[in-house]
């Protein structure tokens, strides 16, 4: 099930006939940026570049993310070390009341504030919760409104195939940068040696 948006006096979405931002999200674009408070620390969707991001907006209104935060904990778990990050972006306006919530349903991902409303709309994000898929490419994998026992399935599948798709590129990723190292270390062994030599030639110049 979903949760209409606009209850208990969360953002109202952008008025009928109204234009939506120029970098709304749809599925095949590439995903807004942003960047907004976290519990720790700012939460950047750049930083998550390459890896396969799973969005999820909810409110502490919203019955149904009680249900959905302990799946996507479990989901982080699973893939995790495969390469998925969860980011729960939280919708209310007042911030005790988010806090509140995770006093009773702890979030063991990612947690962004959203107080303003400008990312949700930038998503077009029209219930609670609502899920965005993002592949390793930053763009729009997957748009889903509401959350309930049948969906988990399907959504864990379309985050296993993300994955996998980014996998050669990871692949790809982790052997330039191996190259990189190596490059490095060569020239550092190069430099090393270059300055065992003029040592040596300053002891020779000394006798």
């Amino acid at each position: 099930m979903s949760t209409p948006f606009t209850r208990r006096g969360a953002l109202t979405l952008i008025g009928a006939g109204a234009a939506w931002p120029a970098w709304a999200a749809r599925t095949g674009d590439a995903a807004p940026p942003f960047t907004l408070p976290g519990l720790d620390a700012p939460v950047t969707l750049a930083l998550l570049k390459g890896r396969v991001v799973l969005l999820d907006f909810w409110a502490s209104w919203c019955g149904p993310c009680k249900q959905s935060f302990p799946w996507m904990a479990e989901l982080q778990q699973r893939h995790g070390a495969a390469g998925l990050r969860v980011v729960a972006v939280n919708v209310d306006r007042q911030r005790e009341k988010a806090d509140a919530f995770l006093a009773q349903v702890p979030a063991r991902f990612a947690v962004a504030f959203d107080p303003a409303g400008e990312v949700a709309r930038r998503y077009e994000i029209q219930g609670m919760p609502s899920s965005v898929l993002l592949g390793s490419d930053g763009r729009v994998l997957l748009h889903h409104t509401g959350f309930k026992d049948d969906d988990r399935a399907p959504l864990e599948a379309a985050v296993v195939a993300a994955l996998k798709r980014a996998a050669p590129e990871k692949e790809k990723a982790r052997r330039s940068r191996a190259r990189r190292r190596k490059a490095r270390q060569g020239r550092a062994r190069r430099r090393k040696a270059r300055q065992g030599r003029a040592c040596e030639t300053q002891r020779a110049g000394l006798t």
